[in-house]
């Protein structure tokens, strides 16, 4: 009997396991590390020789005058379409090719990539590299069984999603790249694990909170006033009354991992005093109080919270301050907010790649929420496109760990999952019944 394309589609896909390591491999040596934005346009025209290849249409865009984009550090994008033989509908695949500072604690160089254990280690492998070429292997993979399909698929690498997207997803979607009458699905293959769906996340409200004082010798600090002991205060309030009070909210959705499902606030930086020395300085500093201390806080709300609310609570603390402690004086400035997200689990997206994870993994897909916000956020509210899910492989827990890795047979699977939701969106080939492997 001769197997049926969609029997093909899976084998095909099965034996391009060292085909989809080697492009993996080849993504992480690319050091597109953001901040400051390294190498956009180097991984930008790797992957446009590997699209034209495969036949694609590529477009590589400059995000000119979004946030972020300078002539040192330019937001490169790519965005790929390839068309089928008639109408039907567009998948887009969106990845982006941006990966956080390396940190401490690695025992494999993140930038060479290492196979060990059936596991692919390196920076981005997780989040989401991986993801990325898991992308690009169905999309190649089902272009060649089924190359009569009706509709395009579309595949981008886009900048700047660990810094807020605004180089890359935001600034396509302001150019109508992901306007609904050209792009009707979405799948962005952020690390979820290979049988969850994610719809969606949760709300994030950054502020710079700023104290002042008043400078004056170090030696007769009481001379002056110390903006950083008044920063002190706010972090005191903040332990005492503000972080316990979020811990006891909790939401009914499905937010992972378990603690990200209470309301949480993280400390991004802190900065008071001198400025950090400038390079080759090798003097002592000098003895001055400080008259200024910046702190930039990183706040996640649930769908529970108004971001009225979350406002409020912050300035409630620093408004009573005022009230008690001398000479305190503060100023917040808002840097950005995200309200929290969600596909409807009855969308088209959903519902296919929810298909294509029962038949290939023999059990239903579990819905989840990401305690951080995703690109997913730009293409809702600025592409006003709201069936777009994250689905991909990798373990969430691990991204932006040292020794981040990404594990070969999730990425498989991943791929056969992407495969069958093309099947199944852009063909009449309905075989999802085939047993799962």
């Amino acid at each position: 009997m001769v197997p049926d394309r969609l029997t093909q589609l899976l084998d095909r896909i099965e034996s391009s396991r060292d085909e989809l390591i080697q492009l993996t491999l080849d993504l992480l040596a690319i050091p597109t590390i953001n901040p400051p934005g390294d190498h956009y346009r180097a991984i930008c025209e790797f992957l446009q020789t590997r699209l034209l290849a495969s036949g694609f249409e590529v477009k590589l865009l400059r995000a000119t005058g979004a946030i972020g984009d300078t002539e040192r550090f330019p937001r490169w994008n790519l965005v790929a379409r390839h068309e089928g033989r008639n109408r039907g509908d567009c998948v887009h695949f969106n990845s982006h090719t941006d990966v956080v500072a390396v940190g401490q604690g690695w025992t494999v160089d993140p930038f060479v990539g290492q196979v060990q254990q059936g596991r692919i280690y390196g920076r981005g492998a997780c989040d989401m590299k991986g993801g990325l070429a898991a992308s690009i292997i169905a999309a190649e993979a089902f272009l060649a069984l089924f190359p009569d399909y009706s509709g395009s698929v579309e595949i981008s690498g886009t900048a700047d999603e660990e810094t807020g997207g605004f180089g890359g997803v935001a600034w396509l979607a302001e150019q109508g790249y992901f306007d609904p009458s050209r792009v009707q699905h979405v799948i962005i293959p952020e690390p979820l694990n290979k049988d969850r769906i994610c719809l969606g996340h949760r709300g994030v409200w950054w502020a710079e909170i700023e104290t002042f004082g008043h400078i004056a010798h170090g030696s007769m600090p009481f001379l002056g006033d110390c903006a950083v002991r008044h920063m002190g205060a706010v972090m005191q309030e903040f332990e005492a009354v503000l972080f316990p009070a979020l811990h006891k909210r909790i939401t009914e959705h499905p937010v992972v991992p378990d603690g990200a499902r209470h309301s949480t606030m993280n400390i991004n930086s802190i900065h008071g005093g001198l400025d950090e020395d400038v390079p080759d300085y090798t003097g002592m500093p000098s003895a001055l109080v400080p008259d200024r201390c910046r702190m930039v806080i990183d706040r996640r709300f649930l769908v529970e919270e108004s971001l009225e609310q979350v406002r409020a609570e912050v300035h409630r603390v620093l408004q009573g301050l005022q009230l008690t402690r001398d000479g305190f004086r503060y100023d917040v400035k808002e840097l950005f907010s995200v309200l929290p997200s969600a596909t409807d689990k009855s969308s088209p997206i959903v519902t296919a790649v929810a298909d294509a994870i029962e038949a290939q993994m023999g059990r239903a897909a579990e819905y989840v929420l990401s305690p951080g916000t995703y690109d997913q956020k730009h293409i809702d509210r600025i592409g006003r496109l709201n069936n777009c899910i994250a689905y991909g492989p990798g373990i969430l827990d691990l991204a932006h760990q040292p020794d981040e890795y990404v594990d070969i047979q999730d990425m498989l699977d991943a791929t056969k999952v992407m495969a069958r939701t093309l099947v199944g969106l852009l063909t009449t080939h309905n075989s999802f019944e085939v047993t799962s492997e």
